[in-house]
């Protein structure tokens, strides 16, 4: 019976924490800093996509010495 009240006990917490933290991320930021997180995003896209190439590349050509 304990360990069902512990239980119940911390999962309400982790309601709780959850709820607040869907409320603390609703709150305005300015636009600028909206903006200037969307440029990062798009920064870190084009890296990761750059990356990827790069890594594609990179077994293509252990593939083909492998072939010959």
């Amino acid at each position: 019976m304990q360990k069902k009240h512990i239980l119940r006990r911390s999962l309400g917490a982790a309601a709780a924490a959850g709820f607040l933290a869907v409320q603390q991320a609703h709150a305005d930021v300015p636009a600028p800093v909206s903006a200037a997180i969307t440029a990062a995003g798009e920064d870190a896209a084009t890296i990761g996509g750059l990356v990827l190439v790069v890594i594609v590349g990179i077994a293509a050509f252990k593939y083909m010495r492998r072939a010959m």
